[in-house]
């Protein structure tokens, strides 16, 4: 059933936060995952000073803090570092991109199109109407990005040329990359002239074919396909450039303050990914390894075997009010336990609504309605 728009857009943001049993949810849009140090430095404080303590990564490449206690200083430190360019599209600003584009591998390198898109989507004022659901994706060809259900997205098919996705598909048609970010919004346009009771260009009757119309765009190529799944980079990665990044997950993707503090004073790019890790970025390799000596008993997790980086859980029990169970604390002990039931990918959710739950193959791991046990559902 299609959501009606008479329902208000409950996703939260940085300014218009939201009240959980925990008190205020803050949520931090950042275009292509990317922070510098003194925005890393700015969450943790700020998780420490005002919040859980805690920085928790989405599955969007976003960040968002728990039990804030003063929203309205939040939303003043972020604007002090620069991560609050715009309020009135600060809940819009959902653009993933290549983890490792420019870096290690893809066919392009499309950072500067996520800072493109972003400034020009902030100084639009007419986008700051679209749904905070909306997903623009920026995929460099490696197949990493273009399979998580984006709005309007590009999909690199040579150093020059982009496939144009729509609702998550490729539309067939053909532009260049330096066109990408103008067909990009010119798209999120059509869609507000189309929304009607829509959230999503998905959840419109052939939403792809008549936002190509509207565009003067036509297929012109069969369509890009049977996209492997991806998995977190993880590990020592080495540059392109002969420089270093490495990759680490984190158990449910939860980055307490004092290690953001410790990233941020090693003064390099940090990534967040849409599998809720971290990249930190162009270090030379005697600073790589002093990172991992120094992160890795700390609690971030470099081995791409551990059973941690298969396994998540949405906030559950005291968090959330809706919750049957303290998913965590359960889906910890298994881990913990050696003794983790079925193999592949595990969810553990507090209720039907599964929030956080991975695209893909999953196993479900349901809290049910007593609370006291869970009800499995294979993937």
């Amino acid at each position: 059933m299609v959501d009606s728009r008479s329902r208000p857009d409950s996703c939260p943001g940085a300014v218009g936060v939201h009240q959980a049993a925990d008190g205020a949810l803050a949520r931090v849009r950042l275009p292509g995952g990317t922070l510098t140090p003194a925005q890393v430095r700015t969450l943790a404080e700020s998780a420490r000073d005002l919040g859980s303590g805690e920085i928790e990564l989405t599955s969007r490449g976003n960040v968002q803090l728990r039990a804030i206690d003063d929203p309205q200083e939040f939303a003043h430190r972020l604007s002090r570092a620069g991560l609050l360019p715009s309020q009135t599209h600060e809940r819009v600003r959902n653009i993933l991109a290549s983890p490792l584009t420019g870096r290690i591998g893809g066919l392009t390198d499309l950072r500067g199109v996520v800072d493109e898109l972003d400034r020009r989507l902030c100084a639009d004022s007419a986008l700051a109407e679209l749904p905070g659901r909306t997903l623009f994706t920026l995929d460099d060809g490696r197949g990493d990005i273009s399979p998580l259900g984006g709005d309007y997205g590009v999909h690199a098919v040579s150093e020059t040329e982009v496939a144009v996705v729509l609702a998550g598909r490729d539309s067939g048609a053909r532009i260049a990359v330096t066109d990408s970010v103008t067909v990009l919004l010119d798209a999120a346009r059509v869609f507000l002239e189309l929304r009607d009771e829509h959230w999503r260009l998905s959840e419109i009757p052939e939403g792809m074919e008549r936002t190509l119309a509207a565009l003067t765009l036509v297929p012109t190529a069969d369509p890009v396909t049977a996209f492997a799944e991806a998995r977190p980079p993880i590990g020592w990665l080495d540059q392109a450039d002969g420089d270093v990044t490495l990759g680490g997950g984190l158990p449910f993707g939860i980055l307490d303050a004092r290690m953001a503090e410790f990233l941020a004073a090693i003064e390099k790019p940090v990534i967040v990914t849409p599998w809720k890790s971290l990249l930190l970025c162009d270090l030379d390799e005697w600073s790589a390894e002093q990172v991992v000596r120094v992160l890795a008993p700390m609690g971030l997790i470099f081995d791409e075997n551990s059973p941690w980086l298969n396994v998540s859980a949405c906030t559950g029990q005291p968090g959330c009010e809706k919750a049957l169970a303290d998913v965590r604390a359960d889906a910890r002990e298994a881990v913990e336990s050696g003794e983790l039931p079925e193999v592949g990918r595990r969810h553990w959710s507090g209720c039907e609504r599964r929030c956080g739950r991975p695209r893909g193959g999953v196993t479900d791991f349901v809290a049910t309605a007593t609370g006291t046990g869970y009800r499995v559902e294979g993937p």
